[in-house]
């Protein structure tokens, strides 16, 4: 049996109120995304936001997918994709982006995708292997996976069984960049399955 310190995956998601701390200029200069995505999504292509509160990483994946792209903004609460949503329209890119109201235990994206984000996700997650084997489902043969994960929730051994998951969904490891104060993975789609 796993420890809850070790077991990857709580239940417990950030509340709407308190969505102001999660969009600051103090956390861009921590977690540029930009910098953090640059190379991972390109132009045309069709990228999920899971958990994407009010759109810290969305609208700046939303310009990476431009015009002919679009982005799949996942959140649990209404209210984040609402906030979401608005941010969105504010820098003119509402357009490329499709809020999804993700049930409690299923993420309940049907098409597939070139990019799946999950920054600061999984450790919410009730169901991990499930979680898991969502994304990979949704993933085009090749599509990737970019897994971030904060150091303070999440221990290294927690972190490694969620590897290990991640393996047994058929996503492999291709890299593990640096994010600031975080364990992070780019986990790719093998198995060419494509149905």
């Amino acid at each position: 049996m796993v420890s809850s310190e070790q077991q990857p995956g709580r239940g417990s998601v950030c509340p709407a109120r308190y969505a102001g701390f999660l969009a600051t200029s103090l956390r861009r200069l921590v977690h540029d995304p930009e910098k953090i995505l640059a190379g991972l999504i390109e132009e045309g292509q069709v990228a999920v936001d899971l958990g994407c509160g009010p759109g810290f990483f969305t609208v700046p994946m939303a310009r990476l997918v431009g015009e002919r792209g679009r982005v799949i903004a996942v959140d649990l609460q209404q209210e984040m994709l609402d906030m979401m949503m608005r941010a969105a329209e504010r820098r003119g890119l509402a357009s490329r982006i499709r809020p999804h109201k993700c049930g409690n235990d299923a993420i309940g994206v049907a098409e597939k995708v070139d990019f799946v984000l999950a920054f600061y996700v999984v450790h919410e997650v009730p169901d991990v292997e499930r979680f898991l084997g969502e994304v990979a489902a949704m993933l085009k043969s090749g599509g990737r996976f970019l897994l971030v994960e904060p150091k303070l929730h999440v221990t290294a051994g927690a972190f490694a069984k969620t590897l290990q998951i991640a393996r047994s969904a058929n996503l492999a490891l291709v890299a593990e960049p640096k994010v600031f104060f975080s364990t992070s993975a780019i986990l790719q789609r093998v198995d060419g399955s494509e149905s």
